[in-house]
């Protein structure tokens, strides 16, 4: 008995340097994927932010829910396609993408942070975010890609976010935004959180989805990287070795260390207190992308 208590003792005072050097700091938690899918993952992940907040650190949640939109899209018999990672958003599937998100997403993350003993309140993307139309011409080609209602970050509003941390209140973001026509845009969760990260700024921003972190074989988790320069990252997306749903994360991970984030984390949310164990131990798990400089 004597034994455990001063293993438990152990890991409190490991995780001591850790507390006091990110106490204030800014947090961005993107959380989705498969993650998302499993309420004990959920319960796991939303307790370890709720600690977060409770030990001095300021987090702030941006969600997904892809696959729970993919649901509603098939049930109004709409077919989900994806260019660059991209979900298509024609006018029909944007008003699925904001009821999901702020009807069933985002009212149960709330209500299980609050339950866990946390402050939460919901802050729907499209009241601080200004996005202008994601569009992409092939230069070589001049063939144009359109999303439909799909959006880019422009401006983030960023005091609504600090007047609720300012209060120990964790804002529940999600991942909508505004076009210049007054309609209401589908955001890549990870870009959101991301640009909401640029804004504050935060210390950093952690993707937390359904895969390890960054591999160099998708297939191998042994292949994960550990740590990455913003430059080596760089060469892999160039490479082709990152691509698909990741290159989102990616791109605007390095965007994130650009604009002065200090730290990108990839970790698994599946894995029972992967946050924690990312922040507050020296090993941590997944992957930890740094500055060049």
């Amino acid at each position: 008995m004597v034994q455990e208590a001063t293993q438990k003792a152990r890991v409190l005072l490991e995780a001591l340097p850790y507390i006091q050097a990110f106490r204030d700091a800014w947090v961005v938690v993107k959380f989705g994927g498969s993650a998302m899918e499993d309420p004990a993952t959920i319960e796991g992940v939303l307790q370890d932010i709720v600690f977060l907040e409770c030990v001095g650190i300021r987090p702030i949640i941006v969600h997904g829910g892809g696959k729970a939109i993919s649901r509603g899209m098939k049930q109004h018999g709409i077919e989900a396609r994806f260019i660059h990672g991209l979900r298509v958003t024609c006018e029909k599937t944007i008003e699925i993408v904001e009821r999901v998100m702020k009807e069933e997403i985002n009212p149960h993350i709330v209500a299980t942070i609050n339950r866990l003993g946390g402050r939460a309140v919901a802050l729907h993307g499209d009241e601080i975010l200004r996005v202008v139309k994601k569009q992409h011409v092939d230069p070589s080609s001049g063939e144009m890609t359109d999303w439909g209602f799909v959006g880019e970050p422009g401006e983030v509003l960023a005091g609504p976010i600090r007047a609720l941390v300012d209060q120990n209140i964790i804002p529940v973001i999600t991942p909508l935004g505004v076009g210049p026509d007054g309609k209401v845009h589908n955001v890549n969760a990870d870009v959101a959180a991301a640009a909401i990260a640029k804004a504050l700024p935060a210390r950093k921003l952690v993707f937390l989805s359904d895969v390890p972190g960054l591999l160099r074989d998708q297939d191998d988790p042994d292949t994960l990287f550990e740590t990455l320069k913003a430059s080596e990252l760089e060469s892999l997306i160039e490479q082709g070795v990152i691509d698909g749903g990741m290159l989102p994360k990616c791109l605007s991970g390095v965007e994130a260390l650009h604009a002065g984030v200090r730290k990108v984390h990839m970790v698994d949310g599946r894995v029972q207190h992967s946050l924690l164990l990312e922040i507050f131990t020296q090993q941590g798990i997944g992957t930890e992308i740094v500055s060049t400089e």
